[in-house]
């Protein structure tokens, strides 16, 4: 039995495996309609989620299988205080996988330790959030026909962005990516990420101003600044809106170039920019859904 806690529990070779079926997911949607028939999924949201709790229900309905769970922590045994060893230990009674999204670092792994069933990580405080990252990589996989040789701008929140610390970790396993992060001082990218890029020997820089290096980007990732992870209002309100990616911005950008972004977005991306060919963002959410029908179908065994 295998869970999924971090991208990197999967290898490069595994990976190529998992999007290779979300291709043939994607191209012969009626051949896995009816490959989860009579099996369970369980969501357990302890904290709000919209895109990845529905992708992981719409991912299992598409494979004609079933879904249970809680979509806060308010709605379900935690309020009472129970554990989320004892939580997994009874949903491991009632369903054939489970995903987890928890605000504490860690909590989807230590359920993983007392699980009878696969957990999948569905986002741990600012730490992970793998699925996330396996759909950042199948949407660059679909679109630019590879994963490596190529230059990504990750912009916004890069300090609390667990999808970009996933992304960037998943990506140096890959040849010849060049990384530029785009943030104010107060949400630069963690040292322990720099490091290991250092360690590595990956190229990478630091800047201030999206538009000193739109025209260097095979691939621009926005993110939000994210009002939940700051610890005063204040700082919010000084920092959302520093990054607006609007029609401007992208005339200095490649033909080719290549805008995703997490979602959910606020002020960070312009509506305006939405009917640019190379604004990719919703049909991410689609490799989403590919992703995770694919993931579940390994993770049971099913393929």
């Amino acid at each position: 039995m295998r869970h999924l806690m971090s991208p990197l529990d999967f290898t490069v070779e595994e990976l190529d495996k998992l999007f290779d079926l979300a291709g043939d997911i994607e191209k012969n949607p009626e051949k896995y309609a009816k490959k989860c028939d009579g099996k369970k999924l369980a969501t357990c949201f302890y904290e709000p989620s919209t895109r990845t709790r529905l992708s992981f229900e719409a991912a299992m309905y598409n494979l004609g299988g079933h879904v249970i769970g809680f979509s806060d922590a308010g709605s379900s045994s935690a309020s009472k205080g129970e554990s989320v060893s004892d939580t997994i230990r009874m949903i491991s009674c009632y369903a054939d996988i489970c995903a987890m999204r928890h605000p504490k670092e860690g909590a989807p792994m230590v359920a993983s330790t007392k699980s009878r069933i696969p957990v999948i990580n569905a986002g741990d405080g600012g730490h992970q959030h793998p699925t996330q990252t396996l759909t950042d990589l199948l949407t660059i996989r679909s679109l630019k026909g590879r994963l490596n040789n190529f230059t990504i701008g990750l912009c916004g929140d890069l300090k609390f962005g667990r999808t970009v610390h996933s992304l960037i970790h998943a990506l140096v396993r890959y040849d010849n990516i060049q990384f530029i992060f785009i943030s104010p001082d107060e949400l630069r990218i963690p040292d322990y990420v720099t490091e290991m890029l250092q360690e590595k020997g990956i190229s990478y820089k630091e800047v201030i101003r999206l538009e000193d290096v739109m025209e260097e980007l095979d691939l621009l990732y926005m993110t939000r600044v994210q009002r939940e992870r700051f610890f005063n209002e204040e700082d919010y309100v000084r920092l959302k809106d520093f990054y607006i990616l609007n029609k401007e911005k992208m005339k200095l950008a490649k033909p080719d170039m290549l805008v995703l972004h997490p979602l959910p977005r606020v002020n960070e991306i312009s509506v305006e920019v939405d009917e640019d060919e190379r604004a990719v963002y919703f049909k991410q959410v689609q490799y989403g859904v590919y992703v995770r029908m694919a993931l579940i179908l390994t993770l049971l065994e099913l393929v």
